[in-house]
């Protein structure tokens, strides 16, 4: 039998539903077995399925929680120092964002909500920062030390996030 999309194939299978002719390239593996394109129709999982107003709560809280724990890290950035302290600092950042950003988007999954969370987490870099450089007058010698461990830990954080909206 010849396959119903490329003549020139021929084939042993048939779609589960329809039985209509299909070749390896033409099947789409379904829940249910294999089908021709017309009759899968597979949708994506509802857990990543992402709606506009589910991308702006998202947003919005990524952007409060990043504020917020940017100006809780402000406050602890003297002991920043230590390698053990960029990790734990790294893991709360991507915990807090990444939990934040699902609890706003209904527990849904998915790259548009990690890189959400990623952004939430560089903002909260940016609080701490902005607020070091403003209200404690550090200027770029004394930015350049400590910012090398600012760095490390967002980019652990930002693992973290990406790793939880997975």
């Amino acid at each position: 039998m010849q396959c119903a999309t490329h003549p020139d194939v021929e084939t042993e299978l048939g779609c589960g539903r329809c039985g209509k002719a299909i070749c390896p390239r033409c099947l789409v593996y379904t829940p249910v077995g294999t089908r021709c394109r017309d009759c899968a129709q597979v949708k994506a999982l509802p857990t990543y399925n992402l709606g506009t107003q589910t991308l702006v709560r998202a947003s919005v809280a990524a952007a409060v929680v990043g504020a917020g724990t940017g100006v809780i890290w402000w406050l602890f950035n003297a002991l920043t120092y230590g390698f053990i302290f960029v990790l734990l600092i790294g893991f709360a950042l991507g915990y807090m964002i990444s939990e934040a950003v699902s609890l706003a988007a209904n527990r849904k999954l998915g790259p548009p909500l990690q890189i959400i969370a990623v952004g939430g987490v560089i903002f909260a870099y940016l609080v701490r920062t902005g607020l070091l450089i403003v209200v404690d007058g550090w200027g770029f010698d004394e930015l350049r030390l400590i910012d090398a461990f600012a760095l490390l830990a967002v980019v652990f954080a930002g693992v973290i996030a990406v790793q939880r909206l997975r």
